[in-house]
């Protein structure tokens, strides 16, 4: 720490610029503390977080649960890999299962590694259990999705900065158009399918809400053709779309659930996949692994960030201040051209700026966002994502709407 001591926020900034690798863009704001929905810079000034690390901080930075969790733990015992059984991963995993309603769970580190258990679980059940021929499996996603960024995952990504270079690919998966039951219907024709991957609301593509029966319907075709639904719920889970999973709003029950992100509180990588034992059963010893993965300070963590979720009622809060801030942001798109349209669930949102996707313009509002207190992100150009924490108060959040409203009227470009 000691040569950081004393740095102001350009030196550390051009630190990362000289010794870190460039694959980020960030907002230029260095944070150094943070505490419920508000987070800190090192010179002291303090912003909403409308961020909450891509909904890896649901229930608040450096919750006090949480945080006791990890440091009661971190006392005792932090890793033993899974060369030996420790005293807390059955605690752990028999909590998670009673909570999401699943026979088995299969802890990993971050979403990416969890959404690579899934494709490699849908695989083996494919081969094991519907008896597709050897090699021949094949996964279906949908175009815009992001799942992540290992070799396997761009395999199945439309975007270029992801994909650029980075070849050759994983074969064996086929991307469909999203929200689109026709399209997924024509490749389960193909009975090679093994597995359809897909998020219930596509975050990083700019808060994407399918229609109402989308997902229903796309399970029930899946069911129809002995296909696996895998819900990759990493951002979207863990009551940030105003229920505890965003496939709860559509009343289904995923054959394998992915989640990550806020499933640790944002206090350390802690991710999961969760199957009944029809799908879960074809994993054996030696079959799949992680050194850290269902570490105990990982499972202390999970419990506790799940119990502040179930405690907090932060679904509850998430839908009611969801619904309010829609009702606000819909104002904004009727008194500013700026602003074409708002969508999204609970507290997962976004707003459409009226310009051109390869335009600065939502980076530079939110630019002035930053200035006037509130911390958030463009993503695809002209979108930009309002994902605060879930335990922010009904008092917070319409202030925020207000410093949102002030900087978009008053924005000049």
């Amino acid at each position: 720490m000691a040569v950081l001591e004393g740095l102001t926020s350009q030196q550390i900034i051009e630190l990362e610029e000289k010794h870190g690798a460039q694959n980020y863009h960030p907002l230029p704001v260095v944070l150094s503390r943070g505490e419920g929905v508000f987070v800190w810079d090192v010179e002291g000034k303090k912003y909403y977080d409308f961020l909450s690390a891509y909904s890896a901080v649901n229930q608040g930075h450096c919750h006090p649960k949480i945080i006791g969790a990890l440091k009661n733990q971190a006392e005792n015992l932090t890793l033993t890999s899974r060369a030996f059984y420790n005293d807390m991963l059955g605690r752990y995993e028999k909590f998670a299962t009673e909570f999401f309603g699943f026979d088995k769970l299969l802890p990993m580190n971050t979403g990416a590694e969890a959404v690579e258990t899934a494709m490699k679980l849908a695989r083996k059940w494919g081969y094991e259990k519907k008896g597709i021929h050897s090699n021949q499996a094949k996964i279906i996603v949908c175009q815009n999705n992001f799942h992540g960024r290992t070799i396997s995952i761009i395999s199945a990504s439309n975007d270029p900065l992801a994909t650029e270079n980075f070849g050759p690919f994983t074969p064996g998966i086929v991307s469909i158009r999203y929200d689109d039951l026709n399209a997924l219907a024509e490749v389960l024709k193909d009975e090679n399918v093994a597995a359809f991957l897909i998020e219930p609301i596509q975050g990083e593509a700019g808060v994407y809400v399918p229609d109402e029966d989308y997902i229903k319907e796309a399970y029930e075709l899946c069911r129809a053709k002995n296909v696996l639904f895998i819900a990759d719920e990493v951002q979207t889970g863990i009551a940030r779309t105003g229920r505890l999973l965003a496939v709860d709003h559509s009343g289904i029950k995923p054959d394998i659930l992915v989640l990550g992100k806020a499933l640790s509180g944002g206090v350390l990588p802690v991710s999961a996949v969760l199957a009944n034992n029809k799908v879960m059963d074809v994993i054996r010893p030696g079959n799949h692994g992680s050194t850290f993965g269902g570490n105990p300070l990982a499972c202390a963590v999970a419990m506790a960030a799940l119990e502040v979720v179930r405690d907090e009622n932060l679904a509850e809060n998430a839908d009611k201040l969801g619904k309010l801030f829609r009702v606000e942001m819909e104002k904004l798109v009727e008194e500013s051209e700026l602003v074409r349209l708002v969508r999204g669930k609970g507290l997962l949102n976004a707003i459409v700026i009226n310009d051109s996707e390869d335009s600065s313009t939502a980076w530079q509002i939110c630019m002035a966002l930053k200035e006037n207190g509130l911390l958030a992100k463009p993503t695809h150009g002209n979108i930009i994502r309002f994902a605060p924490p879930l335990v922010m108060t009904e008092e917070e959040l319409l202030e925020c709407v207000s410093i949102i409203r002030k900087t978009i009227l008053e924005f000049k470009g």
